[in-house]
């Protein structure tokens, strides 16, 4: 049969196509990507979000900023996924990916108003995204990266972010330590690296831990609290009285059966303490619970437990200390045994922590983050973890390049010039991806408080040449333009190259919708 295709749809289905489609979803995304563009760059400012619930996060974070609102739209959703995808694959410029996103979407909208087809745009921008990362690629620094290198790369990737009255400058110190201790032949361990919050303190008071530190608390006040050339076992089972495994009644028909049967018990929960005694064990971590007699038992053995481990803390104390883990004390052995310098309790406020350092392993570490309020150790662990994945990036993933917008101003300068070279229509979209990355820059002078288009004017000529290698420099009262190298403003290339991938995909992939069929 001829004619118009025909849809079968159910009567509560809503379809938009053609030009409303695009424009909704395009608006949609930008609307997106807008809510966290004031948050770019060292100036950027911060956003408070409250749930339905009254939970409140203020932070700059643009990862944490769409992950918290509540996005229903699928087109915006897009977006959301480019920041995850972001944040999963290089820990850092989630934002950057989420304003190009939105950029490219506003550029699409226009080149659809002059009935370029979306065929083509998608064709262009995927031109212009291969000259893109290939000119990112070419601005790698030949500097060694060694640590002052990579100080300036964790300092530049928590600049602008809350750590409260602690220096970005120490804090990058820690991180960069924390990476070298768990990088190897194979590269960078970044799961050895745990990070550790605890309300109380100032933020000053953060600090790096050789080794683990566990919530789990002693089960027994007479329990020694420090042990020092600890011998430590990982156990998997609860410390009790074994239960049959069929129902069955006891009849106590006298005193001496009673006591007879308690006697028993208590053997049977003495014997963790002999068999962990006899093993050599100072130091037990449990998975399951300690029952109040055995830990009265473990006591008296002079041996430090604990119960209710978390499982990820107990696959923790086990790297670090070189122990194994065993489901039964009784069959304990040397082999399953690690040892560690100091296991110790601290107290903080009405928390005892677990610290477990010097493993004989000494493969972890843990940054414990402190600050007054929740408010302010959120902010801190979110900048610690990022500064902690961008060094690993630079680590494993290829070096560094020039921040302050100087590698996006390089970038479009470079997809404008090869633009020149791109045949039909799909030359205005390689040109309009140049203009797309000239919002990154634009952004950071306008939040350094510069006027931004004398900004980008000025990066621009400061850039026209090889030597030229210019940026947006949060100095002073306003922003001014330098060179970002000397300044110590540097950022992985891994981070660069992902977000202008993650960033054109998810454009491309909006720009092509044209029929939206929802059922409501």
């Amino acid at each position: 049969m001829g004619g118009r295709p025909m849809f079968v749809l159910a009567e509560d289905t809503e379809r938009t196509q053609g030009r409303d489609a695009q424009s909704s979803n395009i608006s949609a995304g930008k609307a997106v990507s807008e809510a966290v563009r004031t948050t770019l760059g060292p100036r950027g400012m911060d956003k408070m979000l409250v749930t339905d619930t009254g939970d409140v996060t203020i932070t700059n974070d643009g990862a944490t900023i769409l992950s918290t609102m509540d996005i229903e739209h699928p087109a915006a959703q897009m977006i959301v996924e480019v920041a995850e995808a972001q944040e999963d694959e290089v820990g850092d410029g989630t934002t950057t990916a989420a304003v190009l996103a939105g950029e490219l979407l506003s550029k699409a909208e226009d080149l659809l108003d002059d009935d370029v087809h979306p065929t083509t745009i998608v064709e262009g921008y995927a031109q212009a995204r291969d000259i893109a990362v290939e000119a990112i690629d070419g601005l790698v620094l030949d500097d060694e990266l060694d640590d002052d290198l990579l100080r300036d790369v964790a300092e530049s990737s928590m600049t602008g972010k809350g750590t409260g009255d602690v220096t970005t400058e120490k804090l990058a110190d820690a991180v960069v330590r924390a990476v070298r201790h768990v990088e190897g032949d194979e590269g960078v361990v970044r799961d050895n690296v745990r990070v550790h919050t605890q309300t109380g303190a100032s933020s000053s008071a953060t600090e790096l831990v050789e080794g683990v530190i566990s919530d789990a608390e002693a089960v027994h006040a007479n329990m020694p609290g420090e042990v020092e050339d600890a011998t430590i076992a990982v156990v998997d089972e609860k410390f009790g009285v074994r239960e049959t495994e069929i129902d069955a009644e006891y009849n106590v028909e006298s005193v001496d059966q009673l006591t007879a049967a308690m006697d028993a018990e208590d053997r049977e929960l003495r014997e963790y303490a002999d068999a962990l005694s006899g093993a050599g064990v100072d130091v037990v971590f449990s998975t399951d619970s300690i029952e109040d007699r055995a830990g009265a038992y473990l006591a008296d053995a002079g041996i430090l437990a604990f119960e209710n481990v978390d499982d990820d803390e107990a696959k923790a104390i086990a790297s670090a200390t070189g122990a194994g883990r065993t489901s039964k004390v009784a069959d304990i052995e040397d082999a399953d045994l690690g040892e560690a310098e100091t296991v110790r309790v601290r107290t903080f406020g009405d928390d005892d922590l677990a610290f477990v350092e010097g493993g004989a392993a000494a493969e972890a570490v843990t940054m414990l983050i402190r600050g007054g309020t929740d408010h302010v150790v959120d902010e801190l662990d979110r900048a610690l973890e990022d500064a902690l994945d961008v060094v690993t990036a630079a680590l494993d993933t290829g070096g560094v390049v020039p921040g302050a917008g100087a590698t996006e101003i390089a970038v479009a300068n470079r997809v404008r010039e090869e633009s020149a070279g791109v045949e039909g229509r799909r030359q205005l979209a390689v040109e309009a991806f140049a203009d797309a990355v000239d919002v990154l820059p634009r952004t950071l002078a306008e939040n350094t408080g510069m006027d931004p288009i004398d900004g980008l004017v000025d990066l621009r000529a400061g850039n026209e040449d090889e030597e030229g290698r210019a940026g947006i420099i949060a100095e002073g009262e306003h922003g001014e333009v330098g060179d970002p190298v000397e300044a110590g403003v540097l950022d992985p290339v891994a981070v660069k190259r992902e977000a202008v991938e993650s960033a054109t995909e998810a454009a491309t992939m909006i720009a092509r919708i044209d029929d939206v069929i929802a059922a409501e």
